[in-house]
């Protein structure tokens, strides 16, 4: 009877401490499921505010030195998505990035935070712009907990190396989708 109380006991401790856990999460106050004017382009056909959505995220993982930002829409028909921002260098004590943080010329990103180019050509936030009758398209915003304080990247960075340093250097993630058409 001991035997098996103490194996009870065991696994309520190990599934409190497994399950129990505090997992790394990224929210909006600016989004809900869809994305609006507001963060549409203004641009390539579209006439939207091109303003990014305030951040935050919690629970980063221990050891997080960094923080890094991407917006991808993965339907875009190009063969190979489209990446709408792309943010790294961003201190690890920082928990939240503000509306419109992604207008470069604002100066609203924490300081040695980077922005590189996207795939419109632009350094910082590119908003949704789907091809018009082309339906919903999803647009993934991650934030990434990094093992190192700098990526050692520029502003002229691509989309695909920074992609390919995230990759490498990636302690934990967390995404909320947003979809948009026109």
């Amino acid at each position: 009877m001991k035997k098996a109380n103490l194996i009870l006991v065991l696994s309520l401790l190990f599934s409190t401490v497994v399950y129990g856990q505090k997992t790394f999460t990224l929210s909006s106050k600016d989004l809900g499921g869809e994305a609006t004017k507001i963060q549409e382009f203004n641009g390539f056909g579209c006439s939207g505010d091109n303003r990014s959505p305030q951040l935050s995220w919690k629970n980063a993982p221990e050891g997080t030195k960094s923080f890094a930002i991407t917006m991808y829409d993965p339907d875009a028909p190009t063969g190979s998505g489209f990446w709408h921002w792309v943010v790294f260098d961003i201190p690890a004590g920082t928990n939240e990035l503000a509306t419109n943080a992604g207008d470069a010329k604002l100066n609203l990103l924490p300081k040695g935070s980077i922005q590189s180019i996207t795939d419109y050509g632009i350094k910082g936030f590119g908003g949704p712009c789907p091809p018009e009758g082309h339906g919903s398209h999803r647009y993934i915003i991650t934030v990434y907990a990094l093992k190192t304080d700098k990526l050692g990247l520029s502003e002229n960075t691509t989309p695909p190396i920074a992609g390919f340093n995230l990759w490498s250097q990636t302690l934990a993630k967390a995404s909320i989708i947003a979809y948009y058409k026109r």
